[in-house]
């Protein structure tokens, strides 16, 4: 069977680096950015074509990779899209957004005759950009074997969650558990700092032990170093959050209190304008909790 045309929408921090996989392993054709000239300059260095519109990029795709920002983004994007879209063609959206929007788009697009699987991924620009990201799946597990190949070249795990809306109520779990992690460890290097303690010393023997976490591996010595250059902004995470709150009173309501402390700190910082920050100045707050942040 001919592998489909792979065409790619959003090529912000996250997209760049999943177009630019998709290339390497032989399956982008074609690309399409609001910003135009991010499209251009990437397709110019990839030797690919730029759609003028993401209608024209969906009658030249028949497998289509989405990666905005926001619910709206997303609404807008595929809205764009729906006039020229194929029988057949899979839209794979890659971003964080609510599981019940996700399922609106699926029962749209399946309108159309096309598929929606909802492909949400954890493991920041760094994965992004070395194909090393976790893919979470909610659609149709035929679809989603249909464009296997070229989301492997994304992706180094990719499982399958059920029905349309599964992926991103488990980017959700992966949100929530995130939250957590952030909250514990930069509170933890704070109290190590505040005992006077040999900091490098402090990461190197943690991260070998039970506590032993991704973000304090990767994140522990430049929050140190007040370096808080993004892989996940401060202001994109608080987006998640509030999307796991709105998803879980719809689903009839449970207490979720390190989401709302950690909304709490993450209104702190973008009040004092480091929303664009990766979440690990979540230091700050932990550094000076009843004065300004430092």
């Amino acid at each position: 069977m001919r592998a489909p045309r792979v065409g790619f929408i959003g090529l912000g921090a996250m997209g760049m680096g999943m177009a630019r996989n998709l290339h390497a392993a032989g399956w982008l054709s074609i690309v399409w950015n609001r910003t135009r000239e991010r499209a251009v300059a990437l397709a110019g260095e990839l030797g690919v074509a730029v759609a003028h519109e993401p209608t024209a990029l969906a009658r030249a795709a028949e497998c289509i990779v989405t990666s905005v920002s926001r619910d709206a983004d997303l609404a807008a994007v595929v809205e764009a899209l729906l006039p020229g879209l194929i029988p057949g063609t899979v839209v794979c959206d890659t971003s964080t957004v609510g599981a019940d929007t996700a399922r609106a788009w699926s029962r749209r697009l399946a309108e159309r005759g096309a598929h929606f699987l909802d492909c949400p991924v954890s493991g920041g620009a760094e994965g992004a950009r070395t194909g090393r990201l976790a893919m979470m799946v909610g659609g149709e597990a035929e679809v989603l074997e249909q464009v296997r190949g070229p989301l492997s070249a994304m992706a180094a795990t990719i499982v399958h969650m059920g029905p349309s809306g599964s992926g991103q109520a488990t980017k959700a779990v992966n949100q929530i558990m995130a939250a957590g992690i952030a909250e514990a460890v930069t509170e933890a290097l704070a109290f190590g700092v505040l005992m006077g303690l040999p900091m490098d010393k402090v990461i190197e023997v943690v991260s070998q032990g039970a506590a032993a976490n991704w973000f304090l591996s990767h994140r522990g010595r430049s929050m140190l170093e007040d370096l808080f250059v993004p892989g996940f902004k401060v202001s994109l995470h608080h987006k998640d959050l509030l999307i796991c709150r709105e998803m879980a009173a719809a689903a009839g309501g449970m207490g979720l209190p390190v989401v709302e402390m950690t909304l709490g700190d993450y209104g702190r910082l973008m009040d004092e304008g480091h929303g664009e920050e990766d979440i690990s100045a979540l230091i700050r707050i932990k550094r000076a909790p009843e004065g300004q942040l430092i």
